[in-house]
């Protein structure tokens, strides 16, 4: 354990001074055009980004090591800033619960999946903005069923329902793109997919479908089903699932014991291919992306593999803003659930470095541009209560600027579109 009180103090001040930076740094008088533009008009479609885990801190660290100090990160060269209260009912959230926030406008239960409080389905985003006639999709680099991708477009009490969910994906939701990993809760004990069950580096990992046959059912619904990115990028039609792992898209233990961020299908292409696809339709759409490792590397106290991951979203970002810049009625946000990790960021000082596991620093990381390095400095391997940023761009971005709750992003992004809340 650390003694110092100076460097605990230090690292606090290091976060703080990050997120009021970017924060401040987003107020600008050579954004009062973008302002009064984007306050005329309405959102026709939402790219949400979200990147699970990934606080502050965790955005300066992939920054510094991709574009160094005075660089900006595609997820912080957008106009406007804000940040968000995390909590659920809990003071510390988790995915499931921070989404429901962010999908229907409610504080729930850790664990919740479009449910509020009281065990009660809240109406999501996805649905109304289904209900406008636009397309909707999700794209993780977790099981496509998993928490935040699920609050988006179903309505369990459990979050471990994931066959559950994948189900009302099809036949409630109906969401037209789905892609990521999870292949094992679509099919039912026994009856692998395309990836092995029980694979030499999880074994753990095999078929356990509870709802049948899932794949087969979106195949008659109109689905084309991919397993690998030749197939994706080929696919046509207006409706797409593709599972590319039986569990997340990654293999997440603790660090040197064989952790692996190497994805078959790279989140940026499964962006990309959701953007073409959800665009055909003539009414808009609304598409959520989150890349779960950082939060999932985090939980590790593996920042290597948290920031390559930082950098496959900050890709994906681009990739939405270059969209964007076509078609000018396009929002794209970008925030977290939650900070996973308690990280901050400190220059290399061997005589600072001292402890093991969760107390030892990580690193050293080259700061791009520059002869300097600096370390990752680990308190927990859980999630912390800390707010979080969100940066916006494109139509009805000056709506997510200030302080607010999670519950908030759901209302703004609702009067970005348009869409008029029913209760």
């Amino acid at each position: 354990m650390k003694t110092r009180k100076s460097n605990k103090l230090l690292k606090s001040a290091i976060v703080v001074s990050a997120a009021a930076a970017l924060v401040i740094g987003s107020v600008s008088t050579t954004h009062e055009q973008n302002r009064a533009d984007a306050a005329s008009k309405q959102a026709k479609n939402v790219i949400i980004f979200v990147g699970d885990g990934m606080g502050a801190a965790a955005r300066d660290a992939i920054r510094l090591a991709t574009v160094g100090v005075t660089g900006k990160l595609a997820m912080d060269s957008m106009p406007y800033a804000g940040m968000i209260h995390t909590s659920s009912t809990s003071f510390v959230t988790d995915s499931a619960a921070s989404a429901t926030a962010y999908a229907s406008g409610v504080k729930t239960y850790n664990g919740a999946i479009g449910m509020d409080a009281n065990k009660k389905s809240v109406k999501t985003i996805m649905e109304y903005a289904k209900e406008a006639g636009k397309a909707t999709g999700v794209v993780t680099t977790s099981q496509v069923t998993d928490a935040t991708g699920a609050a988006f477009g179903a309505h369990v009490e459990d979050r471990a329902k994931q066959s559950d969910i994948a189900l009302q994906y099809l036949t409630k939701a109906k969401i037209d793109v789905l892609l990521g990993g999870g292949e094992d809760f679509w099919f039912p004990a026994g009856s692998a997919g395309a990836f092995q069950d029980e694979p030499a580096e999880d074994p753990s990992e095999k078929s356990k479908g509870t709802q049948g046959n899932l794949v087969d059912k979106a195949k008659k619904l109109g689905y084309s089903y991919v397993t690998s990115k030749t197939d994706m990028q080929k696919s046509k039609g207006h409706k797409l699932l593709g599972l590319f792992s039986n569990e997340e898209m990654f293999q997440q233990r603790p660090e040197g014991e064989g952790d692996i961020y190497n994805p078959i299908v790279s989140l940026p292409d499964m962006t990309k291919k959701a953007i073409d696809t959800l665009s055909t339709n003539k009414k808009g759409f609304f598409l959520m992306v989150e890349e779960e490792a950082i939060d999932e590397m985090a939980h590790s106290n593996n920042a290597a593999l948290t920031i390559k991951a930082g950098q496959q979203l900050d890709k994906s970002v681009q990739i939405a803003k270059d969209f964007a810049k076509k078609n000018p009625d396009t929002l794209v946000l970008v925030l977290a659930d939650h900070e996973t990790g308690g990280l901050s960021i400190e220059a290399v000082d061997d005589a600072d470095e001292s402890g093991d596991a969760i107390s030892k620093e990580d690193g050293p990381f080259a700061i791009v541009k520059s002869t300097e390095k600096f370390v990752v400095d680990w308190t927990t391997s859980g999630h912390t209560a800390v707010d979080i940023p969100i940066t916006a761009s494109g139509t009805g971005s000056e709506l997510f600027t200030g302080s607010y709750e999670n519950t908030e992003v759901f209302t703004k992004m609702m009067k970005a579109m348009g869409l008029t809340i029913k209760k």
